[in-house]
This record gives C-alpha cells, structure tokens and sequence, in this order.
C-alpha cells in the first residue's frame, strides 16, 4: 500500500490470546461457530460469514481460523468510526464470498477480548490465521486501503495453507431471526455509501447537512470529525508527511498532519502530545487552529475516552 494506513506488511504483531484458547464455553453448540474442521480448501459451512464474538466462546474461531482466515473488529455500537467500519467489512466478507470469516466483537462486553488485541482505539482490527492472532490497524480507512490489507491477509494464509471457504448452510428454523436494525438517517446513509466509495467531500458535506438540520446530532458531528481526518491524509503516504514535518519544523500544517497519521495509525497519545507541546510556541491564530484541530480529534477518539479526557484537561490548563 502506498498510503496511510499501515499496510498488513507492517503490522504491530502477534496478540496474546493465550487465555482465551481451549476455554471451555458454556454449551458445545454456543462455542463453535460452525461444523467439525473441514480439510484444507474444503467448504466449510457456518451459518453467517459475519458472527458475534465473545470472551466466552472465542476459541472456536481459533480452531476454525487453521481452515479460514478470520478478520476481527473490535467496536462499539455508540462508536461513529466503528459502525462506519462495520459497513465496510460486511461490504468486503460479501465481496470476498467465504474467503475470510468477520468476527464482530461489541468491546464494551467483552473486556478480555478487548484487551487481547490491544484495543486502545476503536474500532481495532485484526485476523487470527492458523491460530495465530495478527494486529492490522485501528480507526476506520477508506475501502480501497482496507481491501489492500484483506488482500495481504489473504496472502498470508494461503502461505501457510489456510486456504478454506466458508459457505453459508442457512440458520435452523426454529432459530430466532435477528434483529432488524432501525434505517440510519438519510444524511449519515448517504455519508456512509460516500466513505466506502471513498468520496470524502461528499460525506463531508452529508454530515454538514445533518448538523445543520440537528446540532445536537453528536453521531453526526463525530462523523464529520472522523471523515474529514480522512480526507487530510488521502492520497498522502506516511513517508511524506513525516519527512515533509522533519523538513518544516516550525511551520503549523505539516506538524498538524502528522498528528492526524499518528491518530490514525492508532498512536493516539503520541498525535495529542505532539499538538500539546506545540500550543505554547504559537500566537493566537495558531493556537486557534491547534485547539480547533484537537477538538476534532478528540470527536474522532471519542469524548469520554480516558486519553481524550486527559488531553482536554491538559489543553484546559493552557488556556488558562
């Protein structure tokens, strides 16, 4: 990948999930995902290419990860970036048609998971292939850059003869059918289509339109923060944008820019300190800008996020 974010060649690494592993789940049928392993490149049928994982029966996409790649996310139903994402993935486990296997992980319910991939930011991502766990990115990306590192995923496990396919067999008829989410708001539909063909200025401006209509709409505005920090960075590769803010110090954007790298790659401390240690150096209009910028970011993290809470207290104590 030639652009932000991380490709899976650079990856943060294997997680722990060591305590999760060989757990025994409260029901046989509860902790499989599917049927017995299937050989390698046999059809392996589930009954969803897009399952809920949890802390208790997680070591059964472990087993079913030696026959097909599993792709997990780490979110949060309230989290503006983690839904945004979710669009994305669910787009791409049908586009991929069995190749790889979503795992959805709500990471407020399962804080085990959560903490064994490292999930600082929301949303996180990762694949499990051959049992072994694999850090990919945080935050949400354009659907261009999250179609590169399946791809490499994809790579990967073939390398190491995961090469299975689930197929869907259709759930029981006496299992309950899950439950219809309400229609997104027009604005944020329409934003959310504009992310995954990766036309930020649209989304852009459909988020604009919805705080117009609803100031109070905090989805919205988290939307706007989060898809605006996208557009900074496209088209732009890490490499340029640090060695662009190595070359000019002391000017304002290119130190704002890699802030937002450092945000999105997951280094969220490192993007508020950056701009924190900065403020103090500036007049008033840079100072403006900085804080203005902060603010976004902190939307993007999230407000009662315990970093963003630090950071705001800090920023508070320079203003004043």
């Amino acid at each position: 990948m030639s652009s932000v974010p991380p490709s899976a060649a650079s990856l943060r690494g294997a997680v722990d999930l060591s305590s999760l592993v060989n757990r025994p789940a409260p029901g046989a049928a509860a902790a499989q995902p599917g049927a017995a392993p299937a050989a390698a490149g046999a059809p392996v049928p589930l009954p969803s290419l897009v399952i809920e994982g949890t802390d208790a029966a997680f070591s059964a996409f472990i087993d079913l990860s030696n026959t097909v790649p599993v792709v997990v996310v780490v979110g949060a139903s309230y989290n503006e970036p983690s839904t945004q994402l979710d669009t994305i993935l669910r787009a791409l486990t049908t586009e991929y048609a069995g190749r790889f296997v979503l795992v959805t992980v709500e990471a407020d319910a399962n804080p085990q998971l959560s903490q064994a991939f490292q999930a600082q930011t929301l949303p996180t991502v990762a694949a499990v292939v051959g049992g072994r766990p694999i850090g990919l990115f945080a935050g949400v990306h354009p659907v261009e850059q999250v179609r590169d590192v399946i791809e490499q995923v994809l790579e990967l496990a073939a390398q190491q003869g995961v090469t299975g396919t689930a197929v869907v067999d259709g759930a029981p008829e006496t299992e309950p059918s899950e439950p219809v989410e309400a229609p997104l708001p027009p604005h944020h539909a329409e934003a959310y289509d504009a992310i995954a063909r990766g036309d930020f200025d649209e989304a852009i401006r459909e988020y604009e339109t919805a705080i117009k209509q609803d100031p109070r709409d905090s989805l919205a505005v988290a939307g706007l923060a989060q898809v605006s920090l996208l557009a900074r960075l496209k088209d732009k590769t890490q490499a340029e944008i640090r060695n662009d803010a190595a070359a000019r110090p002391s000017e304002l954007e290119p130190q704002l820019l890699v802030a937002d790298l450092d945000l999105s790659g997951g280094h969220v401390e490192d993007a508020f300190d950056r701009l924190l240690t900065l403020f103090p150096t500036l007049d008033q209009d840079g100072k403006n800008t900085v804080r203005a910028r902060l603010i976004d970011l902190f939307e993007v993290v999230g407000i009662d996020d315990p970093r963003v809470v630090k950071a705001r207290a800090r920023l508070t104590g320079l203003l004043y």
